[in-house]
């Protein structure tokens, strides 16, 4: 075709009139295989959408998990998460991600090293089923806690010192650095420890260091680090934090 030729027309019978298609047209035009993979994409991400969708957990039921607190939990921990028992963690306004991780690694059989041994609690985490965990982590995480003290007052200058700074020379870092200036704790990693007892979070600290807990692997390292002098502060002063 000679310069300034115009381009050839081909024509097109819809609805009973005739479309110019020119070769431009025809170029745009899906070829039937592009269509088929683009309607094949499509159908996939829609499996692939409800299959998630279906994936996803109920939410938590906070009153079905109080139902089971008072039947289970009460004794060792109260109705509503304050316990008055040394030994007991407080778990009223403790992040439900993180009870439901400890449920989980409690439930986990003896000798996994990402569990969490304890023979007492271990027994009460197995019999509860997924959904039992997280409503029952979900009512203890609405409940407001309350308020603890510090009861050694010799101690709280180190204990204040080591949840600040930590103990630089040890390589030990500030409590406050993951567990928030008053120890409200993030979410799923870092529990909330303001308000805590001091009894419990001195044999946590402790377990760590001696390796028979052994499902959180930095507070092993750090809790490695101290002495019983140095745990014994910082837990007595972290006791006394207002976290809400």
């Amino acid at each position: 075709m000679g310069p300034g030729a115009a381009s050839p027309l081909k024509w097109e019978h819809k609805s009973n009139r005739a479309i110019p298609v020119t070769e431009s047209t025809m170029e745009r035009t899906p070829a039937p295989l592009n269509r088929a993979r683009l309607a094949g994409a499509l159908i996939l991400a829609c499996l692939v959408g409800r299959d998630a969708a279906a994936q996803q957990p109920p939410p938590a039921d906070p009153a079905k998990g109080q139902q089971i607190a008072s039947q289970v939990c009460a004794a060792c921990h109260a109705p509503d998460g304050n316990s008055t028992i040394a030994p007991n963690p407080r778990l009223a306004g403790q992040s439900a991600e993180y009870l439901v991780k400890q449920l989980t690694d409690l439930a986990k059989p003896p000798g996994d090293k990402t569990g969490r041994e304890n023979a007492v609690m271990g027994a009460f985490a197995m019999t509860l089923s997924e959904a039992d965990r997280r409503n029952v982590a979900a009512w203890f995480s609405t409940q407001p806690p309350k308020p603890e003290v510090a009861h050694d007052k010799d101690s709280v200058e180190l204990g204040q010192r080591i949840y600040r700074a930590g103990i630089p020379e040890k390589a030990v870092p500030a409590c406050a650095g993951c567990h928030g200036p008053s120890g409200a704790g993030l979410p799923v990693l870092y529990p909330r420890i303001g308000g805590q007892h001091a009894d419990y979070l001195t044999a946590q600290l402790k377990a760590f260091r001696e390796g028979s807990r052994r499902n959180n692997v930095p507070m092993q390292q750090i809790a490695f680090r101290m002495d019983d002098k140095e745990i014994g502060a910082v837990a007595d002063f972290a006791a006394g934090l207002r976290s809400n």
